[in-house]
């Protein structure tokens, strides 16, 4: 009985060996890894984004227009008595006040500014968003004004109604539209003088005269409104950070009122001859900003449209 039990023993230790040697010769599989969390969209009433923006006029190449001129130096008679209507008429640059003067126009410079955008979400797909900003212009006169003619500090605050998708998790592009409203302050002329040829049919080129110099002394650039359209997208990391891309464009036409001193040094009676000129200015740019978006506030404030 010794021996049977005995050699059972004997064969269950050599059946378990041989399968522990068996498994042994078996290839490994390590375990998956432990899935990633889902992103998790709470709803966050308030955001702020900082931006890094860069500002390209599409346009920025102004019109000119003569504005008349009224004088009262004694010296305007007889043959020069155009110069008490336009400067443009008396030398033939323009057909009088309200005539576009040929050749003249302006560039607008480029900047890359930071921007602030606060925007309060009614839902988690409509927003309203105000942007804000600072950004230095640089005028540029071209052909008959060539001249570095102005430098002006923008101010153009928008406001816009957004649409946000968010059925693409983390990645949730938008669209928006609304208004804009710019103001210029800080606005300086450059004081540079640039040469003034008259048309030898004009009423000072037919008295031998060929051409003066002007000057820009003053500038006031008036307010705009425009309508602003917007796309972009934020790649949320979590449900309160994330970083962003945007595109907008702006439509903003300002007017420029500039006054021109003209001095013709074959006429020195004439001393200094003020003339006023106006400059219709589209800018329209487009901005292009890229930064970092923070959004924060869940569970403080119930949604203004409480679907959602």
């Amino acid at each position: 009985m010794k021996t049977v039990i005995r050699g059972a023993l004997s064969a269950a230790i050599l059946g378990a060996a041989s399968v522990a040697g068996y498994a042994a010769d078996l290839p490994s599989y390590k375990a998956p890894p432990p899935l990633a969390p889902a992103f998790v969209d709470t709803y966050q009433p308030f955001q702020v984004r900082l931006n890094v923006s860069g500002v390209v006029p599409l346009a920025g190449h102004g019109t000119a227009y003569d504005e008349g001129i009224l004088n009262t130096n004694p010296a305007f008679a007889g043959l020069l008595a155009p110069f008490n209507q336009s400067i443009g008429l008396a030398t033939g640059l323009s057909g009088g006040p309200g005539s576009v003067i040929p050749g003249a126009s302006t560039n607008t410079s480029f900047a890359v500014i930071p921007t602030l955008d606060v925007s309060y979400y009614l839902n988690k797909n409509w927003a309203v968003e105000a942007i804000c900003c600072i950004v230095p212009a640089h005028i540029q006169g071209t052909g008959t004004i060539a001249s570095t003619f102005a430098h002006t500090w923008v101010f153009p605050p928008s406001l816009l109604l957004q649409y946000h998708f968010t059925n693409f998790g983390a990645f949730q592009p938008y669209l928006g539209v609304g208004v804009n409203f710019t103001a210029y302050f800080g606005t300086r002329v450059n004081n540079e003088y640039w040469p003034l040829m008259f048309s030898p049919t004009s009423a000072v080129g037919g008295l031998g005269v060929v051409g003066g110099f002007a000057q820009f002394y003053h500038a006031q650039v008036t307010p705009s409104w425009g309508v602003v359209g917007q796309a972009g997208v934020d790649y949320m990391f979590n449900e309160h950070w994330g970083v962003n891309l945007d595109v907008k464009y702006i439509l903003m036409e300002p007017i420029v009122h500039a006054g021109v001193a003209v001095v013709v040094p074959q006429i020195p009676s004439l001393g200094v001859i003020n003339a006023p000129v106006k400059v219709a200015l589209p800018i329209d740019p487009l901005v292009v900003s890229a930064g970092i978006t923070y959004r924060f506030g869940g569970g403080s404030v119930a949604p203004v449209f409480a679907k959602y």
